[in-house]
């Protein structure tokens, strides 16, 4: 298949429909807004449902409904809108409905601005709504990446029965790459939607799609029956690209545009004779913890890079156990690190060039 040159969002959109996605319910918001617009032109000529709600609060409920009839259904927004979506989400997982979300992330906290960020780790892995819920949340490096995995993921929602996220900062949503729009092959047998509210015509009992147990045992139940799914995710759903762990003196560990800075930099230290590796997250939960058993003795300290001021790092000391010292170079508020500065971060660590 040729390459079509695609800004980001309008690419996310463009892979959604490839994937089966029949509903959009979406608010505007910045860096996203062409997200939207392109699926406000594009899902009616494919046989789809485009509604622009009259909150992102009303938009993710929507979610809920199509998803609770049987439907691939998706959102999008950017941060503060992810935010508002909180209650939405853990109402979507607590009735075990597969769906997909897509934050692309501005600087916040609060209404920030509108330039890239990576400042929402901590909502996409913990989860800003009430109780013990968790969510998959793929981080894509590239538009091609970003297109492949939100096709996959609508597969992995109706596999697992739950949302899934796919975050990318505001420079996934607003540049420009080449991609395939590759045909979606599915690489799991997906259960038939028995349990959907799409009407019992005559044919069977009624379904109940809910998330409230009054019984406190049966609640338990419930929770423990989810934990063993989000169990089962973290043996089998686990991605991360590494490099060089073999034989080098610093590692780093970025996910996201980020990392491909993080790339360069590391291309810069090569030509000095600092020898670094790569750690790259794909999935931000489940963490890749056992990318970290690869990094050899030879180690002196890994490197967290972040456009935040330090959310990852809290699970990349968690990975490390503190075999290694760890460190943190990261921007905030919209502000992009250059490979030349993380390269002097790295410098300052170990004490310069060999």
């Amino acid at each position: 298949m040729a390459k079509i040159l695609m800004k980001g969002n309008e690419a996310i959109g463009a892979a959604a429909i490839k994937a089966g996605c029949k509903f959009f319910f979406g608010y505007p918001i910045t860096p996203q807004n062409e997200l939207p617009e392109y699926m406000s032109k594009e899902m009616p000529k494919n046989g789809g449902v485009f509604l622009q709600a009259e909150s992102e609060v009303a938009a993710i409920n929507m979610v809920y409904g199509a998803a609770g009839a049987g439907a691939r259904v998706m959102t999008s927004s950017s941060s503060p809108g992810i935010a508002l979506k909180q209650e939405g989400i853990t109402y979507i997982a607590g009735a075990e409905l597969p769906c997909v979300i897509v934050n692309i992330v501005r600087g916040g906290p609060g209404l920030g601005g509108i330039q890239p960020a990576q400042s929402d780790y901590y909502q996409s892995t913990r989860g800003g709504g009430n109780g013990d819920y968790r969510m998959l949340c793929y981080a894509p490096a590239n538009l091609q990446e970003m297109c492949d995995i939100l096709m996959e993921s609508f597969d992995i929602a109706d596999y697992y029965r739950n949302p899934v996220m796919v975050i990318g900062d505001g420079m996934i949503g607003q540049m420009m790459e080449p991609i395939e729009l590759n045909e979606p092959t599915s690489k799991r047998n997906l259960p038939e939607k028995t349990w959907a509210t799409d009407g019992t015509k005559g044919k069977r009992e009624r379904n109940i799609i809910n998330s409230l147990f009054l019984d406190p045992a049966e609640l338990e139940n419930h929770n423990h029956r989810l934990a063993a799914k989000y169990n089962e995710m973290k043996e089998k759903e686990v991605r991360f690209e590494a490099n060089n762990l073999e034989d080098a003196e610093i590692v780093l560990v970025a996910y996201g545009t980020t990392s491909r800075i993080v790339k360069n930099a590391i291309e810069l230290l090569k030509e000095e004779g600092i020898n670094a590796g790569l750690i790259r997250p794909i999935t931000l939960w489940p963490y890749p913890d056992k990318a970290f058993d690869q990094i050899s003795d030879k180690c002196k300290a890994v490197l967290a890079v972040e456009m935040s001021m330090g959310q990852m790092l809290d699970d990349v000391r968690i990975a490390v156990n503190g075999r290694i010292p760890v460190d943190f170079y990261g921007r905030t508020g919209g502000m992009i690190p250059t490979p030349e500065a993380i390269a002097d971060k790295v410098r300052e660590m170990i004490g310069g060039a060999k």
